[in-house]
């Protein structure tokens, strides 16, 4: 519908000077001024006068004490419009007292600012996990339908004298199935209960920005905390099979086993345990010797040992040009570094610094060491603008991983390569824009880019590590944050609003705590993010 004040046929005026479409009007007299002749009508104090802006007149109720006033302040201790002779009653003589018109502005700004995280943060967010459940569910029905396989096929070859054994084992499995459903059902039923009562909080907040009642604007209350936390999200470790041999003796035994199934939280928000102030200025790295020591490096030649109370345990002067790259701890304790310079990489045992590699044409960047005592290398040849990641035996060079199936560069050139080797023997790398991660044979099995929800954000992962849930953590310095993704690239969680300052280098602890290094502050933040 055309608005009066702009229609051709019947142009608003000013009432003074006949201006054509004044920007204010005065809620008690009621009549249209321009910005010219606004002082001239405020100069006559034989009645009271309050502007506000065209579009808001009406805004000042009558009152509802003194039918000949109207209201043009808000006693927001009562929560009720006021009109000047309410202003020096006793009743109102102590309360808090605002400008109605301010305090009207004030809460469509908070509408405004509750509207749009619903629907552009948190309705996102509500939705992204609704479809994750439905992944889930499959996944889990997949899974206990592999197990019910397995156990049909050994249970064919032990025949009738083992049936009753295998319908008590399928019972089990049902048990199992049963309970993993009902967890993710009774998250399905949190975030679907919640998701209408947010929609129809953006629907109440849509019909609220568009009224001039003041007494509903002043009886809205904000919601967007209670929604703000998305119910407490699980994770799944599938039981699995492992057939045995028949024995008719221990039959039972024989049949096999599975693993005991577990399902694990990750925290709504991760919680602080330790806050290590290193005496680094730019803080790149940290791994962990222990639950109770960890290495860290930056921008200096010095590699530092500290124990959680933040005291310093040792520190060894490196024999690079510049600051190391990257480091790791071996198998055996011992600690590794890269040297980008010299395109060395180096071992500290006790008080000595020993040279392993020296690689020719490449330079090393990050570097791990896995479950099998392995180090895996990522290495740059900038002429060729080149990366790869190289797998050694002590010295000797095992693998190389740098082509995909189609004969594409698997990473891009430049810049940090940090990576982790996951619990599955994935290869996990944070490449630029995107966490690569390929199996141990060097297939590549996915990139990860972002969550779908985020997906107009920037996303420079640095630091990455796994824990032994298998999932791959990974920094996002931009955004303050870290992200968690499951071994096949699901989105599970941010790790945020805890504090965190451009976090950059990464590592768990045995007990699956998180240690940040955060590049510009210099200090290494222990984080819980499991229950």
């Amino acid at each position: 519908m055309e608005d009066p004040m702009y229609s051709l046929q019947d142009v608003i005026r000013c009432d003074l000077c006949e201006t054509p479409v004044p920007p204010k009007h005065c809620d008690i007299c009621h009549i249209h001024l321009c910005e010219a002749c606004m002082g001239e009508h405020l100069s006559d104090e034989s009645k009271d006068h309050y502007i506000v802006p065209f579009e808001l007149r009406g805004i000042t109720p009558k009152c509802t004490e003194h039918a000949t006033e109207v209201c043009t302040q808000l006693c927001t201790t009562c929560n009720i419009p006021v009109c000047p002779l309410c202003v020096v009653s006793s009743e109102h003589e102590e309360d808090e007292l605002e400008d109605i018109l301010e305090w009207f502005e004030y809460k469509r700004e908070c509408m405004q600012e509750d509207l749009q995280n619903l629907e552009k943060s948190i309705y996102p967010r509500y939705q992204e996990a609704a479809t994750n459940i439905l992944v889930q569910r499959a996944d889990v029905n997949k899974h206990y339908q592999k197990l019910t396989t397995a156990l049909d096929k050994q249970g064919e070859a032990l025949h009738t004298e083992i049936d009753t054994i295998i319908q008590g084992m399928k019972s089990d499995i049902d048990d199992m199935d049963a309970k993993h459903k009902a967890a993710i059902n009774q998250q399905e039923v949190a975030i679907n209960h919640t998701i209408p009562e947010i929609t129809q909080a953006i629907l109440d907040l849509k019909r609220l920005l568009d009224t001039s009642d003041v007494c509903l604007v002043s009886e809205y209350t904000s919601r967007t905390e209670e929604f703000r936390n998305l119910p407490a999200q699980f994770q799944v470790t599938l039981p699995t099979f492992t057939p045995q041999e028949i024995n008719r003796e221990q039959i039972h035994q024989q049949i096999g086993s599975w693993s005991e199934p577990a399902i694990t939280f990750l925290l709504d928000e991760p919680r602080i345990l330790t806050d290590i102030q290193t005496e680094c200025r730019e803080l790149f790295r940290v791994s962990c010797l222990s639950d109770s020591e960890l290495w860290t490096c930056g921008n200096d030649k010095i590699l530092r040992l500290y124990n959680l109370q933040g005291e310093l345990l040792r520190s060894v002067q490196t024999k690079a040009w510049s600051w190391p790259y990257d480091i790791a701890v071996t198998r055996s304790g011992d600690l590794v570094y890269t040297d980008w310079w010299d395109s060395s990489i180096n071992l500290v045992s006790g008080t000595q610094i020993q040279t392993l590699i020296t690689l020719r044409g490449w330079r090393p960047d990050c570097l791990c060491s896995t479950a099998s005592g392995d180090l895996l290398v990522t290495m740059t040849r900038y002429v060729w603008k080149q990366t790869k990641v190289v797998r050694y035996f002590g010295s000797t060079e095992k693998q190389s991983i740098q082509w995909d199936d189609q004969d594409k560069l698997l990473y891009t050139s430049g810049g940090y390569k940090y990576l982790s080797e996951n619990r599955n023997l994935d290869i996990c790398v944070a490449d630029a824009r995107a966490v690569v991660v390929v199996s141990a044979a060097g297939k590549l099995r996915f990139r990860y880019t972002g969550p779908p929800s985020t997906l107009q954000e920037s996303f420079s992962p640095y630091g990455i590590t796994t824990d032994s849930q298998a999932n791959i953590l990974t920094s996002d310095r931009i955004n303050h944050r870290i992200h968690i993704i499951d071994q096949d690239g699901l989105f599970l969680r941010f790790l945020h609003n805890c504090g965190l300052q451009n976090p950059w280098g990464l590592c768990v602890d045995s007990r699956d705590n998180l240690f940040v290094a955060e590049i510009g502050t210099g200090k290494v933040k222990k984080l819980q993010y499991y229950k």
